[in-house]
């Protein structure tokens, strides 16, 4: 699963003023990205708003990136609910031609047990025809996956080949990666925490700042991995602070500002979200203007 090492990029969606899908941006923000040195592509994840996207949408901008990436990098498309059924109807129904891997976050809102959990993973691994990566973010779910739980998918299913974690806790991520199966790997969902967490023996991240900045970012990666700490610190903090004004009013409002103010793709998001204040958009321009 080397392919998943490295800079995966949680593409964000493009919106016309109209709210309607912008794809002349999408191409850009693609082309972007790929010629920037990132090492694979995630649709439809959070940062994508894909909970705002129409069944309809999710389809035509799945196809429209495929085309556009023409095989150049590998494709991981989310699919996740908080209803096993759905998800698990959705991993039969979707065509997956062209994609890699799955994206799969944990149920959010029912708040479940470990245990189901486990059974709603073992549900999903069971109807899946591609590699899935477990997708662990309880600031958005209400519920932690337990390294236990982790540990214990990855044992027992071989398509469960990895995990995005975003709890934000460094132990628990130490947890995983101490007691892993051989192969499977630990992807940062944090981009402030990527540095530690390689340095721990983490695989990558799957990140929302390098929709931006995608070589910084991507280098940053490489050293890391490549065990080159000083190069690897520089570029990390070279873009903490972006990192935190990024987040500061929610993602994907704070890249997509960014992402306006390189002239990439506009800022426009779908409601429930709304554009980042004018305090933070300025002060975003203002770290922009200093790399």
């Amino acid at each position: 699963m080397d392919k998943f090492k490295g800079t995966g990029v949680a593409i964000v969606t493009p919106f016309n003023e109209d709210k309607s899908v912008d794809y002349n941006s999408l191409e850009k923000l693609v082309e972007h990205l790929i010629t920037n040195g990132i090492d694979y592509l995630v649709v439809q994840g959070t940062t994508g708003e894909s909970v705002t996207l129409t069944n309809e949408e999710k389809k035509e901008t799945l196809a429209f990136i495929i085309k556009v990436n023409n095989g150049r990098l590998p494709i991981v498309l989310g699919i996740g609910g908080n209803c096993t059924a759905t998800v698990v109807d959705a991993f039969k129904l979707t065509d997956l031609t062209g994609v890699d891997a799955i994206l799969s976050v944990s149920p959010y809102y029912n708040k479940p047990t470990q245990e189901g959990i486990y059974q709603h993973y073992k549900a999903v691994a069971e109807v899946s025809t591609l590699p899935i990566i477990l997708y662990n973010v309880p600031g958005r779910t209400s519920s932690n996956i337990l390294p236990e739980t982790t540990l214990r998918l990855a044992q027992d299913f071989e398509n469960i080949i990895a995990v995005k974690e975003a709890s934000g806790s460094l132990e628990q991520c130490m947890e995983i990666i101490n007691n892993k199966p051989a192969g499977f790997l630990v992807i940062s969902g944090d981009d402030a925490l990527t540095l530690p967490m390689i340095a721990s023996g983490g695989d990558g991240v799957i990140s929302v700042l390098a929709n931006a900045f995608p070589k910084g970012f991507s280098d940053m990666v490489k050293c890391a991995l490549s065990s080159d700490m000083k190069g690897s610190q520089e570029l990390h903090y070279k873009y903490f602070k972006m990192i935190h004004y990024l987040f500061v009013e929610g993602n994907p409002a704070g890249v997509k500002a960014a992402l306006k103010i390189l002239g990439i793709t506009g800022d426009v998001v779908r409601l429930p979200l709304v554009n980042v204040s004018n305090k933070t958009y300025s002060t975003i321009k203002d770290l922009i203007a200093t790399y």
